[in-house]
């Protein structure tokens, strides 16, 4: 009878520790559960559709493209707006701004805002003409296209005016927006052949 009895104790351990392991894993598991549907309430906080301009493939023009950021008051808005543009397209464009630029401060008096950027928006921009237009010109008509009350805008790095990023653009002064170097979007382009077969 003993070797009978033993002979179910080593099944039934082997059941006993998978149940065991089992339960273990569910109680585990929960707690990422609640990580995601918290993730889930993040996505219900109020969004904002904003355009953000990027350099089109060649180099000779910029072209929106549309991003939700999180709603906030302006001075976090604009920092969202600048992160984004930073982050670069989703589209098949090209960055404006230099790898690692990061926005430090932003103000903003009587319609001119004044963004300062990290060393990294001089340091790292690969120059060029119309390279320096674009990043100019992409900063200052993102934000005037989303916050129309800001008329000009002056650029500063490390908290220091500067002359110019690479020797072109002429930045002693705060910068108005200029869309001569806009072009629309594919999508909006897509959609005007639409409506004019």
């Amino acid at each position: 009878m003993k070797r009978s009895s033993s002979r179910y104790l080593i099944p039934i351990s082997i059941l006993i520790l998978l149940a065991a392991g089992l339960f273990t894993y569910r109680i585990m598991h929960r707690v990422p559960q609640v990580g995601q549907d918290t993730a889930g309430t993040e996505e219900l906080l109020p969004q904002r559709e904003v355009l953000l301009y990027f350099a089109s493939q060649d180099g000779f023009s910029l072209i929106t493209e549309a991003r939700d950021v999180p709603e906030a008051e302006e001075g976090q808005l604009v920092m969202e707006i600048i992160q984004a543009l930073g982050a670069g397209p989703r589209a098949s464009l090209s960055p404006i701004l230099p790898s690692g630029a990061r926005l430090l401060g932003y103000s903003q008096q009587e319609g001119i805002a004044t963004l300062d950027f990290s060393k990294e928006l001089v340091a790292a921009h690969p120059g060029g003409s119309m390279s320096e237009l674009l990043t100019v010109y992409g900063l200052v008509n993102t934000l005037a296209v989303n916050l129309p009350h800001i008329r000009k805008v002056r650029i500063l790095v490390e908290a220091q005016p500067v002359e110019t990023l690479k020797g072109h653009v002429d930045l002693r002064q705060p910068i108005a927006a200029d869309f001569r170097f806009a072009r629309p979007s594919t999508e909006d382009e897509a959609s005007t052949l639409q409506e004019n077969p």
